[in-house]
């Protein structure tokens, strides 16, 4: 006996809603999974930053710049 075509149908439409169900939560993880990744990536180029920000702060702070004398205009 074969299966009425209203039972084909609904078979149908329950493969097509789950296969965008599966494809939809494959898109979602992939996004969390960037999103995740840049996040990681962001905060280690912040903390690079920083250290040297302040690597750069202790050397001004120890070995101040000399200044610029300026010579007398000869006439």
């Amino acid at each position: 006996m074969q299966p009425s075509k209203l039972r084909m149908d609904a078979d149908n439409a329950f493969l097509r809603t789950q296969t965008q169900s599966s494809v939809r939560d494959r898109i979602s993880s992939e996004t969390e999974l960037l999103n995740q990744a840049r996040e990681a990536k962001t905060a280690k180029l912040k903390a690079l930053r920083l250290e040297k920000e302040a690597l750069e702060r202790d050397m001004l702070a120890t070995n101040p710049p000399k200044s610029k004398r300026q010579r007398p205009e000869t006439p």
